[in-house]
């Protein structure tokens, strides 16, 4: 991402802002693992979508809009520190942040409060970035910060910026779909992978490093989620993140997966037969949810009601089920379809939008048709990213193997 795209996002926030406001985003901070150690950092994705700068914890961004209109824009860093960064990592450094947000004015964050009492003059609202589905125990910056300012500064109106900047992300830049074009090629090369390199008798942890391996070739050095990887009887926990099940011969592998490239990620998913062969009945599982996914592909258009995804998607399955005898009324479709069927997908894998009523060019969101059958010992999804165009949707993964005969002719190159 460049950093015009950045600048664009804080240019069409602070167009939703009302005037005298102030508004700021807090990178936030890795919550410990244990004793001396924190998880891994990644900023808050909100954070990135308006500066680029992913990797310091401790940044804040203020964006101010004066009632006359004016907008002014300050990002706040962590000084330099030799002592600690020799421990912790380089610091991002001011011409560094200025050239991939384009934010003019750096401060570091020891001027934050000044910069606050001075800003407050004129501001009657201060916009935060709330996660209203959060509990306490995983409150944020901004949660705690929206705290002190109720009780310092009650004058003030809180609003939440989140539902501002989900409506920003419900539709894609081209950057980001090009960004997400490039995931899902890295993706495709990782279930190839998996493909060619799955064995009888593998544990999953090792088809999992197949997986692994061909992202980091391709320069990621870690997924947009913690990658879903089983076989047989795990495939029947939808998040299953253990890795330590063996696979067999006549098992169906499923991976749900997605690589990030410039912070946008992708999902998808796909089951195959660890022998490279489907049997009957995987088969005419396998032909339900193919001709599922592949119908909802031929519906959706700009104008078509979201909602409609889910359910189309369980009424057409069902007919399939139905004959193969697995489900006798369509009010028990819940024995087999245990998911919705689909997601709004970008910078978080289920991605801060909002949902809308019907979807519109530049959406991108998953077509995930999930099939569970415990009395026949298989169950597996078909997902793939949706772009909604102007005259219909593209399927995004339709070069990752996903019909009966391309995921057997894949397996015959093992």
């Amino acid at each position: 991402m460049k950093a015009e795209f950045y600048r664009n996002n804080r240019k069409k926030l602070a167009e939703k802002m009302e005037p005298g406001s102030l508004a700021l985003f807090f990178s936030g901070f890795a919550p410990r693992k244990r004793a001396d150690e924190d998880y891994p950092f990644f900023s808050d994705r909100n954070f990135v979508y308006l500066t680029g700068i992913s990797r310091d914890a401790g940044l804040i961004l203020a964006v101010k809009k004066d009632g006359d209109g004016t907008v002014r824009e300050k990002l706040f860093l962590l000084p330099p520190d030799l002592l600690k960064e020799r421990w912790t990592g380089r610091r991002t450094k001011a011409d560094e942040a200025s050239a991939l947000s384009g934010i003019e004015e750096i401060g570091y964050t020891a001027d934050f409060e000044p910069y606050f009492a001075d800003a407050l003059d004129g501001v009657k609202t201060a916009y935060l970035d709330i996660d209203e589905t959060r509990d306490r125990r995983d409150y944020t910056e901004a949660h705690r910060f929206s705290a002190a300012i109720r009780e310092q500064f009650p004058r003030l109106k809180i609003e939440n910026s989140r539902p501002l900047l989900a409506a920003l992300r419900t539709i894609k830049a081209d950057c980001e779909i090009d960004a997400m074009r490039e995931a899902v090629r890295i993706t495709g090369d990782g279930i190839r992978a998996m493909m060619h390199g799955v064995r009888d008798g593998m544990k999953e942890y090792e088809i999992k490093m197949l997986y692994d391996n061909a992202l980091v070739k391709n320069g990621c050095l870690e997924p947009g989620f913690p990658s879903i990887i089983s076989a047989g009887q795990n495939n029947f926990c939808i998040h299953y993140y253990a890795y330590q099940g063996t696979a067999h011969d006549g098992d169906m592998v499923l991976c749900d997966v997605g690589a990030c490239y410039d912070f946008v990620g992708c999902d998808i998913s796909r089951g195959f037969p660890l022998n490279g062969k489907f049997s009957e009945r995987q088969r005419k599982l396998y032909d339900a949810v193919y001709a599922t996914s592949e119908h909802l592909f031929g519906l959706i258009r700009p104008g078509y009601p979201m909602e409609e995804v889910d359910r189309e998607a369980k009424r057409f399955c069902y007919e399939y089920l139905h004959d193969y005898g697995l489900v006798d009324r369509f009010e028990n479709i819940g024995k087999l379809m245990w998911h919705g069927g689909s997601h709004h997908v970008g910078f978080d894998t289920h991605d801060i939008v909002i949902r809308p009523e019907k979807v519109a060019p530049g959406m991108v969101f998953c077509v995930d048709i999930g099939v569970y059958c415990e009395e026949w010992g298989i169950g597996f999804r078909l997902e793939d990213n949706c772009l909604v165009t102007p005259e219909g949707c593209e399927n995004l993964g339709i070069k990752v193997p996903r019909t009966v005969e391309e995921i057997e002719s894949e397996m015959r190159k093992s």
